[in-house]
């Protein structure tokens, strides 16, 4: 397909982003262009557009970014057989390179060579998007692309929360930003017996307890670590997910956990954190593991499947839809902290 795109830019380095008319991508025989036909907005996209200190030493404008999205297979490469034209698709956005070790030993989404859509190469915040075919996830059609485009972040949460049992468990939620939003409902449908969402900002506290919160903590106004001894009766949660990258925050979230317990870490801290490590880790027993993407493609069968059997309902943090070329709105609300998951169509 040859012509002209719509797509938002990030030009140079600098704070924002502009909407510009773009080449729409060429595709090789191992690829598949596809229609954007929504995009979400997610925290490394407010990152990349605020310029912060990890986006200047990641990315490369000018540039396409934007990584999340659903959209409709419009043109295949000569050497593609695991999709049609027509077909609705979202994409693991890691694309990975099928060689290095881990690759090789069933942990392709910790590859060593990892390239990511949006952040390393153009990505779809656009009109059209071009990615190598193996990369793609169908979709049922009568999936809403809207519901459709969250899947990736989605499976962050997913992956997050069922990095260990939690069927019975105590969970912390710490932070809650979309994904964080969405690992709440995740932890509820796996049959966690409490659900505790900390965060200071009471909008997505709100949105936590419609995801099934069983207790939500502001923690400007209540001391998180007193909040979790009454609720376990002085144990401590069983696991804690980090979602906040806030270095109080993760404190406490290591302070909180029982002993024995784990703490999955998806945030990433822009800069290095100072935690106890023989109080309150060593001596505790837990388990510390940090969490990156998804797996490939355990994690998108555990999305599809919780959306498709309607366990996770993620529709009530979906909170607001803008045309493309409305973005400005749709970040200025991440940055401030007044939406669930921004959604924006081409």
């Amino acid at each position: 397909m040859q012509g002209k795109m719509k797509a938002i830019v990030k030009p140079e380095r600098s704070p924002g982003a502009k909407l510009e008319q773009v080449p729409i991508p060429q595709i090789n025989d191992h690829e598949v262009l596809i229609q954007v036909k929504a995009t979400s907005i997610c925290g490394t996209d407010v990152h990349i557009y605020s310029w912060d200190e990890w986006s200047q030493s990641r990315v490369n404008p000018p540039y396409v970014f934007g990584h999340e999205f659903a959209g409709v297979v419009v043109e295949k490469g000569k050497q593609v057989t695991n999709v049609e034209v027509g077909e609705h698709v979202s994409a693991e956005t890691h694309i990975v390179c099928g060689e290095c070790k881990q690759c090789r030993t069933g942990q392709a989404h910790i590859c060593a060579n990892t390239q990511i859509i949006g952040v390393d190469r153009d990505g779809c915040f656009a009109e059209y998007v071009a990615l190598p075919a193996e990369n793609l996830w169908k979709n049922d059609p009568d999936l809403p692309f809207d519901v459709a485009s969250v899947q990736e972040p989605f499976g962050n949460g997913v992956h997050t929360v069922l990095a260990g049992d939690v069927a019975g468990k105590t969970v912390a939620i710490i932070g809650c930003g979309p994904i964080g939003i969405m690992a709440v409902g995740v932890a509820k449908a796996c049959g966690a017996s409490q659900v505790i969402a900390f965060d200071l900002n009471e909008y997505r506290l709100d949105l936590a307890k419609q995801m099934g919160a069983t207790t939500v903590v502001n923690s400007m106004n209540e001391d998180p670590l007193e909040v979790v001894n009454q609720l376990t009766n002085q144990e401590g949660v069983d696991v804690v997910c980090e979602m906040s990258g806030h270095p109080i925050a993760m404190n406490q979230g290591f302070k909180m956990v029982t002993n024995g317990g784990r703490v999955s870490i998806l945030s990433l801290p822009i800069r290095p954190v100072e935690i106890d490590v023989t109080n309150d880790i060593v001596f505790k027993g837990i388990t510390v593991q940090g969490i990156t993407g998804r797996k490939m493609y355990e994690t998108w069968q555990q999305v599809s499947g919780l959306l498709s059997s309607g366990q996770v309902d993620v529709k009530p943090m979906i909170t607001h839809h803008f045309p493309l070329e409305d973005f400005e709105k749709g970040f200025n609300l991440m940055i401030e902290g007044k939406c669930g998951k921004v959604v924006l169509h081409p």
